[in-house]
């Protein structure tokens, strides 16, 4: 087993490695840019080294100065955690000459699978469908053009290289064609330093699945089951869960067999997930693969009871896996909601911010990964996300009741956050009945706009009401907790009435309209989101104070909520 590792990586992935880490009694090594300095990550390692300023590609993204990082630490190993050089083949190979080494898959199949056009050759040698495209990179627009006319359009021009949904196009008649190649190949070279792009038949209303693959060095490979990553914005994925609804017993068998089989091919090692569309007709298409730990590792954890990391390192170390495909049986349903720093109804413009106060979400089965803390600063030069709220219960909907209260408990101030807009994601009827796909939220969430008067009461209110003084005045975590479970029903509708963000006379909630229609103090009219208004069984309770105000508390610097726009 190694005995030093280095985690090349920030946030709340590098917090999660070095978690593992500390549990196997291995020595934990940090680095950091400018920016992070003093960021929860830097602190909990045994020992950090800078890499240089705040820009990625002058630290984080700077093979050479991580490189020499590890080598001045004395580290045997390192995890790349996601993101930044985690699917970089240079990387591993420059590691491997130096004596060290990388916890993920070879240098050689990492550059094989990197290229999206060499893995969906691979895999339609293995039997594995693929979608109607290019096996290679066309050089020309009249090479696009044959190529859109012969699968009909609409079809999806993709950087070859890359992922996170940058540079993806989508084109709907040949009118368009040249303006998505053009933009595709100009977002490649800026993102991943290549300009070569390919096309693929566009699948609208599709579901977005991945299948979690763990390989040993000893020939053993399995497959963890599927994960459901349909709710996207902007190509990219904020909502997933496991087990998918969607999936009978027969898919799910012949979608884990389809990932092992080309996997296999392409000698893969270590964690990765092999990403699949599943059609309105059932049908599953190759998509792509990721040759590192996905974001969402921790919903499989959730339900299997399996630690990826630890298996990661241990592979990466030449132990055996030491599981069985017949030992792995998934149990129980988890849902992951990422949060953001960014504004939804302003195209989801990153927001930065200094966070005043956080309070993050408690109780059975509730998992908040981040790196957060009061004072922190998030800067502009990485991706905006703030963490990943993940939750587990025996059974969907008993998760997503879990998700909808940890997501309302989870009260952030100083940034504004997605957290409203997953709450509407999570609580909508067709969320709830399983019928989602990747453009959910362009169909079934209407625009929405921020009130900033009313953002500003309610956040003043929401401090008034949990006895703070002032963001940023460090009061104890215990003052943020909602109301103790002794107070009386009773009390607590007073004190919901009593705290409105409006006032009114005691015993009456002022309302308030909004495009949607009317809104009370404390919770938006379900119709503003497309949300069934008929009440539930059971929901005849009035909120108390921390459903009424902590919904507006959470979500800005000032309190600051979404609404819909007219």
């Amino acid at each position: 087993m190694f005995n030093r590792v280095l985690v090349a990586n920030r946030g709340e992935v590098a917090v999660r490695v070095l978690r593992t880490l500390r549990e196997m009694g291995i020595s934990s090594v940090a680095v950091y840019s400018d920016a992070d300095r003093d960021a929860p990550h830097v602190r909990m390692a045994d020992s950090a080294y800078r890499l240089g300023p705040s820009p990625p590609r002058e630290s984080y993204l700077n093979v050479a100065r991580v490189l020499a990082a590890a080598r001045e630490s004395g580290a045997d190993a390192v995890h790349p955690g996601y993101g930044f050089l985690a699917e970089n083949h240079h990387f591993a190979r420059a590691l491997l000459e130096a004596g060290i080494t990388f916890i993920g898959p070879p240098a050689a199949v990492i550059e094989r699978l990197r290229r999206k056009t060499t893995a969906r050759e691979i895999f339609a040698q293995s039997g594995v469908p693929i979608l109607p495209g290019t096996l290679d990179s066309p050089t020309s627009l009249a090479e696009f053009a044959s190529a859109a006319e012969r699968i009909g359009y609409p079809v999806i021009i993709k950087p070859a290289v890359g992922g996170g949904g940058k540079g993806l196009q989508v084109v709907s008649s040949p009118a368009q064609l040249a303006a998505g190649v053009q933009a595709c190949a100009r977002e490649a070279q800026s993102a991943f330093g290549e300009s070569a792009i390919y096309l693929e038949k566009y699948l609208e209303h599709a579901r977005h699945l991945e299948i979690q693959v763990l390989a040993d060095r000893h020939g053993e490979m399995l497959q963890l089951f599927e994960r459901e990553c349909s709710i996207q914005r902007r190509h990219q994925k904020i909502v997933e869960e496991t087990p998918s609804p969607a999936l009978t017993p027969t898919q799910r068998a012949e979608l884990g067999a389809a990932a092992l089989r080309a996997m296999s091919a392409a000698g893969y090692v270590n964690a990765g997930t092999v990403e699949f569309l599943l059609d309105e007709r059932g049908r599953f298409y190759f998509l792509e693969v990721n040759s590192r730990l996905q974001m969402e590792h921790a919903i499989t954890e959730l339900t299997l009871g399996v630690d990826l990391v630890r298996k990661q390192i241990e592979i990466a170390a030449g132990r055996p896996l030491g599981l069985t495909q017949d030992s792995l049986a998934p149990r129980g349903h988890a849902i992951e909601c990422r949060l953001y720093a960014e504004t939804p109804a302003r195209s989801f413009l990153p927001s930065p911010g200094t966070i005043t106060h956080f309070a993050p979400a408690e109780g059975p089965f509730v998992r908040f990964e981040h790196a957060l803390r009061v004072g922190a600063h998030l800067p502009r030069d990485y991706d905006p996300i703030l963490g990943k709220l993940v939750v587990w219960a025996e059974n969907r909907p008993a998760a997503i009741a879990r998700m909808i209260r940890a997501l309302e408990e989870n009260v952030l101030l100083g940034v504004e956050t997605s957290t409203e807009l997953l709450i509407a994601i999570v609580g909508h009827d067709r969320f709830r009945a399983g019928a989602v796909h990747t453009q959910f939220i362009e169909d079934e969430l209407t625009p929405f706009r921020s009130d900033e008067l009313y953002s500003e009461l309610a956040g003043a209110a929401y401090l008034v009401a949990r006895g703070l003084e002032r963001p940023g005045s460090g009061a104890p975590r215990a003052s943020l907790e909602p109301h103790a479970s002794a107070v009386p029903p009773s009390v607590a509708r007073r004190e919901s009435r009593q705290s409105s963000p409006r006032g009114g006379p005691p015993g009456k909630k002022p309302p308030r309209r909004c495009a949607g229609g009317e809104e009370s103090a404390g919770r938006p009219a379900p119709s503003a989101w497309g949300l069934d208004a008929t009440p539930k069984p059971g929901a005849g309770v009035s909120p108390g104070p921390w459903q009424t105000l902590a919904r507006f508390g959470r979500t800005h610097k000032s309190g600051k909520r979404l609404r819909r726009s007219q």
